[in-house]
């Protein structure tokens, strides 16, 4: 937790001049930590892995959902897992996705509440061009502070 940088407390007390040199000292390492923070997330952000990282939250303002899925109906042999993780991709989200021995597609996604919803809806309603999709279930849905993959993977 980062110091209030207010008034001096000293000085609000009625302290000596003294005081406000400590205050300033203060006033200047809480800055060059500000200053460290914005320039490590400005340095991940070129290199294009700010919030994507395992462990690093995503930008203050965006809540982070996980939720665990399964879609039912023709979702195996017409590249449903693939089209999943392109979409995933390209929504920004992480997660996995692979094939059940009950015929069925199942996995997990995290990222933005926004985003995990459109992602949802994609996998209820679209899929890839050859799927049929019957039902999908969506499970363990919850607020996440941080995001437990990298990218989107397909699990063989």
């Amino acid at each position: 937790m980062l110091p209030d940088l207010g008034v001096c407390p000293s000085l609000a007390k009625g302290g000596g001049p003294g005081c406000a040199s400590a205050c300033f000292r203060r006033r200047v390492q809480a800055t060059a930590r500000l200053v460290g923070a914005g320039l490590l997330l400005a340095f991940l952000g070129a290199l294009g892995c700010a919030g994507r990282a395992p462990g690093l939250s995503m930008a203050e303002g965006d809540t982070l959902l996980s939720v665990d899925y399964e879609i039912f109906g023709k979702v195996q042999g017409v590249f449903f897992r693939k089209y999943t993780q392109a979409e995933g991709k390209k929504l920004g989200l992480v997660g996995w996705v692979q094939n059940t021995d009950r015929g069925t597609v199942q996995g997990q996604l995290q990222g933005p509440i926004s985003k995990v919803r459109h992602m949802q809806e994609w996998l209820e309603t679209r899929g890839s061009p050859k799927s049929h999709i019957d039902k999908a279930n969506f499970s363990n849905e919850k607020v996440i502070l941080k995001l437990d993959y990298s990218d989107f993977q397909i699990v063989k």
